[in-house]
């Protein structure tokens, strides 16, 4: 699966000596709601119950020697480096991660920037190698993940662009059109040993039942098997029962 730019941010295992778990920073964000003083505007949000607003912030405070000051790269006072990344839009301070702010995502998000290119229809940077590339779906990132329910947009996790043009932060198949998210071949030939080796009970050996294939739509009848029921058509496992069991007369 290719991916999609993610917001910059930090994850635990990242994190620097100063800062906190998301970012690697010098300094303290004031936060114009109340005036509280948060590392950054996630460790805010995880304790208030209102959000900041990153694009507000005009002061921050200096970790060390603690005077409180416009927004900036440096502070005024001990010149103390509050972040070697800095956007004066966001107000995101950070340690370089080749950063990069797009102006029609209107956030930063981790690059190097030439790796990436913003989609006007899905209003999303991708990755260059989807350029011409994917399904564009209209402002696709604009909603949550539907495994993990968080945004997609401003996610600090990366987003995987599916086939079928919808993105997921994890998972195998799309919970939305419910196609798979991976090239499966593989593991539909494991599949095919595994119905192989596993006959079903004489009771059902002769049961056939109607299908759709979330992968390529079509329908078909096949064999009742409890592990699975295959595509006569794409040969996929990705599919859902469309009718009720019967036995076919036929092999009676």
């Amino acid at each position: 699966m290719a991916a999609t730019a993610r917001e910059d941010g930090a994850s635990g295992e990242e994190r620097g000596q100063r800062g906190c778990e998301h970012y690697d920073r010098g300094c303290l964000l004031k936060a114009p709601c109340c005036d509280k003083l948060y590392t950054c505007r996630l460790c805010h949000d995880n304790n208030e119950d209102h959000q900041l607003d990153r694009f507000k912030v005009k002061e921050v405070q200096c970790i060390n020697c603690e005077k409180i000051q416009h927004a900036q790269q440096t502070c005024e006072e001990c010149s103390t480096l509050f972040g070697e990344y800095y956007c004066d839009i966001c107000h995101l301070f950070d340690k370089d991660k080749k950063q990069y702010h797009c102006e029609n995502c209107g956030i930063c998000r981790i690059g190097p920037k030439e790796d990436f290119f913003h989609c006007l229809k899905c209003n999303l940077c991708l990755a260059m190698n989807l350029q011409g590339r994917h399904k564009c779906i209209e402002n696709v990132s604009r909603q949550n993940c539907p495994i993990c329910l968080e945004d997609i947009h401003t996610s600090r996790v990366v987003a995987h662009v599916l086939p079928c043009g919808h993105l997921l932060h994890r998972g195998y198949r799309c919970p939305l059109c419910m196609h798979s998210a991976l090239d499966m071949t593989r593991y539909w030939r494991q599949l095919d040993d595994e119905v192989a080796q596993t006959p079903m009970p004489s009771e059902y050996q002769n049961m056939t039942v109607d299908i759709l294939c979330n992968d390529c739509n079509g329908r078909s009848t096949v064999q009742f098997h409890i592990l699975g029921m295959k595509c006569k058509i794409c040969e996929s496992y990705n599919t859902a029962q469309a009718g009720g069991r019967r036995i076919s007369l036929d092999q009676q």
